[in-house]
């Protein structure tokens, strides 16, 4: 009853969701067309907007995804995630298409926490969950990293991205979806065969930014930051003194 139970709610949202039947593919491919988180899209106020996904083993195996904050990054590992977890439990899948390979694992490093209790902060749990992935992780798993070496000092953090995107390259290890704030490691397109750069669009009006929620190609050179904590509601002189600042250390190319 239990199993009948489950096969009719996945049958049921399939059908009321137009979720469409994958081809679960033995080809080392993961292709979505049109794919949607199925949770939020239902949360939302205003339409989702879908996106496309194509990773496989020999040109494109890692995409490294850049944005604004707010712009979709997150939500998209989750949705493809998801999606993946849903074929391979014999659901149809929200997305226009999809055709999926059998993955072993999927990791993710998502979102922060600590276990003080244990002694671990935000960045030592980072670090364990990296070193998990990195030694169990096989050229069939989906890699799903939200941010890696932010809790720590910039160059600190950003050689430890780095480094994890070259290690999982020369590796070969899975397909990789890698969302980052470092825009320094949009340059590894250029220095690893198997590495794409992706970004989310955002439309600049006046001092306002419209988050398109679009994955296109190539990488982005800003994370609107400062806008962000604008639309949080931080005081216009904290804004203007931080834009001030930043536009100090651009100009001393601190940054």
């Amino acid at each position: 009853i239990g199993k009948l139970d489950a096969l009719l709610s996945m049958a049921k949202v399939a059908e009321e969701e137009s979720f469409s039947l994958p081809i679960i593919s033995e080809k080392k491919e993961l292709k979505i067309v049109e794919g949607w988180h199925p949770v939020l899209s239902k949360l939302l106020p205003l339409p989702f907007t879908p996106n496309d996904c194509f990773l496989d083993g020999s040109t494109k195996q890692i995409m490294i995804i850049t944005g604004p904050n707010m712009g979709g990054k997150s939500t998209y590992l989750r949705q493809v995630g998801l999606i993946c977890l849903l074929a391979q439990i014999g659901s149809f899948v929200p997305a226009k298409e999809a055709e999926i390979p059998i993955f072993d694992h999927i990791f993710t490093r998502v979102g922060s926490a600590d276990f003080l209790h244990r002694g671990e902060s935000t960045f030592m749990v980072e670090m364990i969950e990296m070193a998990r992935i990195l030694r169990g992780a096989t050229e069939n798993s989906l890699i799903l990293l939200d941010e890696v070496g932010r809790g720590t000092s910039t160059f600190d953090g950003l050689s430890i991205a780095w480094a994890t995107v070259e290690y999982l390259h020369n590796k070969n290890l899975g397909f990789v979806l890698f969302a980052t704030h470092d825009h320094e490691l949009t340059n590894l397109e250029k220095e690893l065969e198997r590495v794409v750069n992706k970004s989310f669009a955002v439309k600049e009006y006046k001092d306002k930014i419209i988050f398109l929620h679009k994955l296109i190609d190539g990488g982005a050179d800003r994370s609107y930051g400062i806008e962000v904590a604008r639309l949080a509601g931080l005081p216009e002189a904290a804004i203007e003194r931080a834009k001030e600042i930043l536009a100090i250390l651009e100009k001393a190319d601190l940054l």
